[in-house]
């Protein structure tokens, strides 16, 4: 049996689904059950009926899907596939953050771990966030995290003013405006699509600013046949099947290649998803009172989103 057949037989064996990131390999994306953004991949597992969750993605999303289905096991292929954003807010020093402000309405990207979600009044993600943060009550004062791009950039959009948490994706931040100036010259014909959490700078020549999931819309939709994309380079694959008439192309970075991957994101392989199914593990654990307190802002992100 090859590879494919063996995942095809465990994901029987288990009553599995294997659900997928736009950020992951091309395989990975093509065997998958599902492949959609933070969000969707969120109410995806929320609805499903399989009994074994195996997240092709990195770690916060596995765990959001145990937050929300406590009784199904959730597998993910790397333990190791973190998040520099996730890392970057730790639950002592925005505990401390937190409390030199008046009593804040906590607003967190879902790139955060349970510890830290369970801090948050409600968790958003880059296809909701504008959403969110206009439900937020006209009178409490709004911290944000923890990514510093995304939170300036919904400042700008809602007009409601934040405190922002520091952190940085690191593909993300890395986008290089001069070079991508340069590309703009080259294929002036193309429109330049670009995720929020990169610097404002490069947002500020973007024809159209939006989630992974807005991104592969827009270049579905729109008329142009040429396009320059500023988020990690996964989402090509999708944009490609989507429009194979289309060209794209990846946005230059500051290491002056165009090499958008995520690190984390591509630890996942056909064979460590292989294994996960045969063995059982990783499997995504966490302390039931925790659980319940994270579960509670991201029942909230749930609820706003679907209405």
């Amino acid at each position: 049996m090859d590879i494919l057949d063996k995942i095809a037989a465990e994901k029987k064996r288990l009553n599995a689904v294997i659900v997928s990131h736009y950020y992951q390999e091309d395989e990975i994306q093509d065997l998958a059950d599902f492949v959609g953004d933070s969000l969707a991949m969120a109410q995806y597992c929320e609805k499903s009926e399989a009994d074994v969750l195996v997240v092709c993605g990195v770690r916060f999303m596995a765990e959001t899907a145990k937050i929300v289905n406590p009784e199904k096991t959730v597998l993910l292929p790397d333990l190791e596939a973190g998040c520099s954003l996730a890392d970057s807010c730790q639950p002592a020093p925005f505990q401390q953050f937190k409390s030199k402000l008046n009593d804040p309405y906590v607003v967190m990207y879902i790139n955060s771990n349970p510890e830290i979600k369970a801090l948050s009044d409600v968790i958003c993600t880059s296809s909701n966030a504008e959403k969110i943060i206009r439900s937020v009550p006209k009178d409490r004062e709004i911290l944000f995290g923890p990514d510093r791009h995304l939170g300036r950039y919904l400042m700008q959009k809602t007009g409601r003013p934040m405190t922002l948490w520091q952190g940085v994706c690191i593909v993300h931040e890395t986008f290089n405006e001069k070079k991508i100036l340069a590309l703009k010259l080259e294929h002036p014909d193309a429109d330049v699509i670009a995720h929020p959490e990169c610097e404002e700078t490069v947002l500020q020549h973007a024809d159209f600013v939006g989630s992974t999931s807005a991104l592969l819309k827009y270049s579905q939709t729109s008329p142009k046949k040429k396009f320059i994309v500023l988020t990690e380079s996964g989402i090509l694959h999708q944009m490609r099947k989507a429009s194979p008439d289309k060209t794209f192309l990846e946005g230059p970075n500051d290491s002056g290649c165009a090499c958008n991957e995520c690190p984390y994101m591509r630890l996942n392989t056909l064979e460590k998803l292989y294994q996960c199914m045969r063995d059982g593990k990783p499997e995504i654990q966490m302390p039931e009172e925790l659980r319940k307190k994270a579960y509670i802002p991201l029942r909230r992100m749930l609820e706003i989103s679907a209405a």
